[in-house]
């Protein structure tokens, strides 16, 4: 492997690290680099999975120093995301990738609608649903979008924001902080699944990982000292390039093979 190739799969962790801890989409980047790079869709699938576990360790150690988890209710929601992750990455063989195209832009939409509409609720917990005990409901709102992170994670850290602001009561800042730990969680499980059937790369996922835990530093530094404006902009900045990039108007996977 080149020194060049070996720089641009770093830069590209750092953006991956960066824009997945402070609101998702950031494995549009990297799944399309390691395509680009030779691996067959699965094996980058996994081999992606290397990066999301250390750079949402990494990210996970920052905002415990920063004192953002103060209950259990963030593990007893990791539970039923990461069942929901284990089986969702033993299913995750052939994905239609005009399913992925269209689940990622529905979880846009949304967001977005949700990030203007009334930003209050992002802005303020409820107190009320916060301290409540854990539903039903949420048990299996967590186990779907746990299912979708281990099948494909492209796009999951938007469902899990809106999934803990609009379902749990946290504010944008802790939900992102609690976003982080859930992805950890079951991001150990997912990779064992991947590993455990041969669908790693190691060697593409310890460079990748070094660039994305330094983004991923960053971005959690950023988080709980810029506060939920500045989440709130690199959310709307994510969901615009992404949004480039599914509706063909930017080619961002043509941009990365004239780099490389």
């Amino acid at each position: 492997m080149s020194l060049p190739i070996i720089i641009v799969i770093i830069i590209a962790g750092v953006f991956v690290g960066f824009i997945n801890t402070l609101s998702g989409g950031g494995s549009v980047i990297s799944l399309t680099l390691l395509i680009l790079l030779g691996l067959p869709a699965n094996i980058a699938n996994g081999t992606n999975r290397i990066s999301i576990f250390f750079q949402t360790f990494s990210s996970v150690s920052s905002f415990t120093k920063q004192k953002m988890f103060d209950s259990m209710k963030p593990i007893w929601l990791g539970i039923p995301a990461t069942v929901g992750s284990v089986i969702g990455a033993y299913v995750a063989v052939d994905v239609k990738e005009k399913v992925i195209e269209i689940a990622i832009c529905v979880a846009m939409v949304i967001m977005v609608f949700f990030l203007f509409y009334k930003p209050d609720k992002w802005l303020k917990e409820n107190s009320l649903l916060l301290k409540g005990k854990i539903k039903w409901w949420q048990v299996i709102i967590f186990f779907v979008v746990g299912f979708y992170g281990g099948f494909i994670q492209v796009g999951v850290g938007y469902f899990l924001l809106l999934s803990l602001v609009l379902g749990v009561g946290y504010d944008l800042v802790k939900a992102n902080a609690v976003k982080n730990l859930i992805v950890f969680l079951y991001a150990i499980f997912a990779l064992l699944v991947f590993m455990i059937d041969g669908k790693v790369n190691y060697l593409y996922g310890i460079i990748l990982s070094i660039g994305s835990v330094i983004g991923a530093l960053i971005a959690s530094y950023l988080a709980v000292k810029k506060g939920a404006g500045f989440i709130r902009a690199v959310i709307v900045l994510s969901v615009i390039l992404t949004i480039l990039q599914v509706s063909g108007l930017v080619n961002f996977t043509e941009l990365l093979k004239n780099l490389i």
